[in-house]
């Protein structure tokens, strides 16, 4: 991610999801001073329950299975390092760099509202990391959602201690050396600390915030493409008439049908067939935009909605709530309400891909389009948009297999003492990967739209999709033969990822 140059205020428990887009896109971050006061005041109420001599889960007990075996006041410190580095266990690839950062924080955000029972000084090392973009090595595999993304945390709470690789200025450091190159002195953990870092569902979070403010990106670009293959096969816009959508109820439907009529508006490819057209109706994949992209846009708001919650929350364990002295143990680590929210986004993900797919198909079909066979002006010597239109065939296919619910799926762990989890990492982790699948699929859209709309001439769709149309024709030509097609549909996922086509005006999630 690109810093945007903006900062955020960090302010626990209260920071939009727009604040959290912001932090995603690689904007500074800064925590709301108030918050140390808080959390000094969590620490101090650790010492205090310390003291009363009693077994307190996560403060003077092993964890897990091993809850009721107490251990020595001396041995708390090593207690700590010791659940650090037991459970920095996971394997895979690295994850984003950016998820890890987002991650931490999102970790930060629930640290310092000051329920977690952290030393002042563990908040301090957290933001410090954050703004000198010291990022922990963080394998991307090991979670199963609950008790929290231990192993993800862990390996994040493991640099903090000195142990570990961190990447910073691009490059991967043992994370001693990278803290001590940065005037950073590692942690010695206090009891309750090393819990309270790797306790929590904040890298499942990371990924599903990432997934979404993606899939958001791409709705938006969805509507674009959809717009301009709609114009390429002199598509009607009377589906989208307001009333139509108004009698459905559908919020993200209403919204959805006026965001294409606002981009076709003014349309000569449009008005050249008003009158006359003997077609009666468009398939599906061009009438029924606005009630798939519609339902996709009102289920990912929902999945955003769980997720501002989430970012805003504490879900660590046991909790300290310093007024009355009390550590309380209870579920807040499992990350279903996270699962859900993903497996929404990855279906909204899925379907939007798999209208656009259809649409792609419809206009290399010249029974259909009423376009030359393969969008190409000489098919037969020429094959065109054939093999890019298979291309998004499979990226789809491949986005149903991963679009399968990971909520629904649970395994025993820790000896059956957390008898269910809510796969919730693996289920957020897909995301980004099916955005991926999905931006090929609306970059094949895209040449295939602004190559029916070449057809035309000289004949202009919208002001709109013409500055589209225009934006593409910079990278990439009108396909007259054929060519190498791999850097066209490179050159312009590189535009969709640009966000170039989510135009700011068009609908999102937050």
């Amino acid at each position: 991610m690109i810093d945007s140059g903006t900062e955020v205020m960090l302010k626990p428990g209260d920071t939009p999801l727009s604040a959290w887009r912001e932090i995603w896109r690689g904007a500074a971050v800064r925590l709301d001073p108030a918050a140390r006061t808080v959390v000094a005041e969590s620490a101090a109420a650790v010492a205090r329950i310390l003291a009363k001599g009693e077994p307190v889960y996560g403060i003077n007990t092993g964890f897990g299975k091993l809850a009721t075996v107490q251990i020595d006041d001396g041995d708390l410190a090593t207690l700590q390092r010791n659940l650090v580095l037991s459970h920095a266990a996971g394997v895979g690839d690295p994850s984003p760099r950016a998820v890890v950062r987002l991650m931490m924080v999102l970790k930060l955000a629930s640290l310092a509202q000051g329920a977690s029972g952290v030393l002042p000084a563990t908040v301090e090392l957290l933001e410090r990391m954050i703004q000198l973009d010291l990022i922990p090595v963080v394998p991307s595999q090991g979670s199963v959602g609950a008790s929290g993304d231990l192993a993800p945390l862990a390996h994040m709470a493991a640099t903090m201690i000195g142990v570990g690789e961190i990447e910073a200025v691009g490059r991967r450091k043992p994370a001693a050396r990278a803290l001590s190159e940065a005037g950073l002195a590692p942690l010695e953990l206090g009891p309750k600390e090393g819990l309270a870092l790797l306790n929590g569902t904040q890298f499942s979070a990371a990924n599903a915030l990432a997934g979404l403010f993606e899939a958001e990106r791409l709705f938006r670009s969805a509507l674009v493409t959809g717009a301009l293959s709609t114009e390429a096969a002199k598509g009607s816009d009377t589906p989208f008439d307001e009333r139509i959508h108004v009698l459905r109820r559908q919020p993200g439907q209403v919204e959805a049908a006026r965001a294409l009529r606002e981009l076709m508006a003014g349309s000569a490819i449009r008005a050249s067939h008003l009158i006359g057209d003997p077609r009666v109706q468009d398939p599906y994949c061009l009438r029924c935009q606005p009630q798939v992209m519609g339902a996709a846009l009102d289920v990912l708001r929902q999945a955003a909605a769980t997720l501002a919650f989430e970012a805003n929350g504490v879900s660590d364990n046991p909790l300290i709530f310093p007024d009355a002295d009390e550590a309380l143990s209870g579920g807040n680590f499992h990350a279903e309400p996270v699962a859900f929210a993903a497996d929404m986004i990855a279906l909204a993900i899925c379907e939007i891909g798999s209208i656009a797919e259809r649409r792609i198909a419809m206009l290399v079909d010249p029974a259909l389009s009423g376009l030359p066979a393969f969008l190409t002006p000489k098919p037969g010597l020429n094959s065109g948009f054939m093999i890019p239109q298979v291309t998004a065939a499979a990226l789809v296919s491949e986005n149903k297999q991963l679009a399968h619910p990971a909520s629904v799926d649970s395994i025993p762990t820790s000896a059956n003492q957390e008898d269910h989890v809510s796969m919730a990492a693996h289920g957020a982790r897909r995301l980004l990967a099916m955005v991926r699948n999905l931006e090929g699929v609306l970059a094949v859209e895209l040449l295939a739209a602004a190559q029916g709309c070449d057809f035309h001439s000289p004949l202009a769709s919208s002001e709109a999709l013409e500055a589209v149309r225009a934006r593409l024709r910079r990278d990439v030509p009108t396909l007259d033969h054929d060519r190498h097609f791999a850097p066209d549909i490179a050159a312009a996922a590189a535009i969709l990822q640009t966000g170039e086509l989510a135009l700011p005006h068009l609908p999102g999630v937050a």
